[in-house]
């Protein structure tokens, strides 16, 4: 198995005089035939899961894991692997495939399954096959733009790198990194949330506060006030007007970064702002017009087309396109200051305006599969370059960084392909058995319940609050966190989001400001404990 892993520029490889250094090739066999085993492992371990569990781990981890072991077996085939880079396509390419296939292919299609449409499941499959391939590519264009800079945490993505680098480099950082390890598992042996711990050490410092709250507010509102927010439809009108006003703050990013480059635009820094609002206009385009193709495809491919007026039908491709539009936006945002991305929630607000818009159950069952198709890659992806970003050096090397994404991108891509070929051979052994992913029952229950005056209303009032929020905290994204806090039920995870904001205040007062490095590092270790212990257990349970 020759890799050629080990491109010149990489640790243990000198580069000639003038020599640009070459980023691993995603393609190439080494790294290839190690993406396309993680891949299927991802991808079957992720619908397992989901089936059986309701969850879907972060498998990023065991990808770098597999890549650093290969690195430290003493054969010449494997000696590309200890290149850092090497490491990063493969941490790259097992989320791909365990998100892709059991969130973005594996939910939707148990929704037409649960409603007794047999006969929309793989035309429902190839669309939303596609809307995931569109989900990552449009992540992968608007990344390190001025909606999902590159320098925010993206918190998965800062632990992945901070794992990578402990074991390439040793020392001081592995230690604190191994520490946050052992901290991590042991919190998670104990059923703490020690992710939303981490997350709140290195994410933005009010928007980790609103998060918290949300997650607070979550957890006591019914058992100390009595107030059932679910019920109230509170945190998802909150979730629509934070997200209507997000929207047009990214807008407004756009048309300001244009205006404020055009007088200086023969600095470098003006030049790059430019072409990073260029693209991220650009890509928002073509997203939405390769959302209207799909939405089209799957109104008559299911035959959902034959169910609505030509008016109707209009209505609906337009709005299932912007719905999986705008969902997609809104958990990129969320994944990205927090780490957790309440796909299955927003989903069903989106629904939920169908609904009571009037479109009918076969045309609700495609929007409810497109809409939760679009997000989870997009956000995996965000996760995935950020790390790679971090192993780049921050873009200190811009033809580097750029030469970098584009072959996780490659990576990325083989993992959806691997994820796509394992549902589609396994899906009906799983309906066979009645296993559908869990939150396909809540999708099928509101589509039967129909429309209601009154979750209208609900929806209306608690927007307003929503978008006044999200108007006050800026760029922030206050309204967005506040409204996925409110979205989750984890137990604990709003004290854990306290105590992390707590360490972060008082650590550096009382040991110095040097500690914010060992902070960050240490951070990345708790996210990493959690995540494998979360990932061995839901295997172990799913397996018994």
């Amino acid at each position: 198995m020759s890799s050629d892993t080990a491109p010149r520029g990489t640790p243990g490889t000198p580069l000639a005089p003038g020599e640009a250094p070459r980023h691993p090739r995603a393609l190439a066999p080494g790294n290839l035939i190690l993406t396309l085993v993680l891949s299927v492992f991802g991808a079957v371990v992720g619908v397992q899961l989901l089936a059986t569990l309701g969850i879907t781990p972060s498998t990023s981890l065991i990808g770098a894991l597999a890549a650093m072991t290969l690195a430290r077996v003493p054969l010449v085939l494997f000696r590309g692997f200890r290149s850092v880079h090497a490491q990063n396509l493969a941490q790259t390419s097992i989320p791909s495939a365990t998100f892709g296939a059991a969130n973005s292919l594996f939910l939707p299609i148990g929704i037409p399954f649960l409603f007794g449409m047999d006969s929309m499941i793989v035309p429902m499959l190839i669309g939303v096959s596609a809307a995931m391939l569109v989900d990552a590519w449009l992540l992968y264009r608007m990344y390190d733009t001025s909606a999902f800079p590159a320098r925010n945490p993206w918190p998965l993505g800062l632990a992945a790198a901070e794992a990578i680098k402990a074991g390439d480099e040793g020392g001081r950082r592995a230690k604190v990194l191994g520490l946050g390890l052992l901290t991590g598992v042991a919190g998670a042996v104990f059923a703490l949330p020690m992710s939303a711990f981490g997350v709140a050490l290195i994410g933005g410092f009010g928007a980790m506060a609103a998060f918290g709250t949300g997650l607070l507010v979550s957890q006591y509102a019914h058992p100390l006030l009595g107030l059932d927010l679910g019920a109230m439809y509170l945190p998802h009108g909150m979730m629509i007007g934070a997200g209507l006003v997000a929207l047009v703050q990214v807008g407004r990013s756009i048309v300001r970064a244009r205006r404020t480059t055009a007088p200086r635009a023969g600095s470098a820094g003006a030049e790059g702002a430019r072409d990073g609002a260029r693209r991220l206009g650009r890509s928002m385009r073509l997203g939405l017009g390769a959302y209207l193709a799909i939405s089209v495809l799957l109104a008559f491919g299911t035959g959902a087309a034959t169910h609505m007026n030509p008016g109707m039908l209009i209505g609906f491709i337009l709005y299932a396109a912007v719905a999986a539009f705008l969902h997609e936006l809104l958990v990129g945002i969320a994944s990205m200051h927090s780490g957790w991305f309440p796909a299955f929630a927003i989903a069903l607000i989106t629904l939920l305006f169908g609904i009571l818009i009037g479109f009918p159950p076969e045309a609700l069952v495609v929007l409810a599969g497109l809409t939760a198709a679009t997000g989870p890659a997009f956000a995996d992806m965000g996760f995935d370059l950020k790390t790679g970003y971090l192993l780049r050096g921050e873009n200190a090397d811009p033809a580097f960084e750029l030469e970098g994404r584009r072959q996780q991108l490659i990576a990325a891509m083989t993992g959806f392909g691997v994820a796509i070929v394992v549902v589609l051979v396994s899906y009906r052994m799983f309906f066979d058995n009645g296993q559908t992913a869990p939150i396909n029952a809540a999708y099928v229950a509101a589509i039967k319940a129909g429309p209601s005056a009154e979750t209208a209303r609900q929806l209306a009032l608690w927007a307003v609050p929503g978008a006044l929020v999200q108007l006050v905290g800026g760029r922030r994204q206050l309204g967005i966190l506040l409204a996925t806090g409110l979205l989750i039920a984890t137990p604990m995870a709003g004290w854990m989001v306290t105590a992390g904001l707590a360490v972060r205040f008082f650590a550096p007062r009382l040991l110095g400001s040097g500690t914010k490095d060992d902070l960050e590092v240490f951070a990345g270790g708790a996210i990493a404990g959690d995540a494998l212990y979360s990932f061995g257990n839901g295997v172990f349970k799913a397996v018994r």
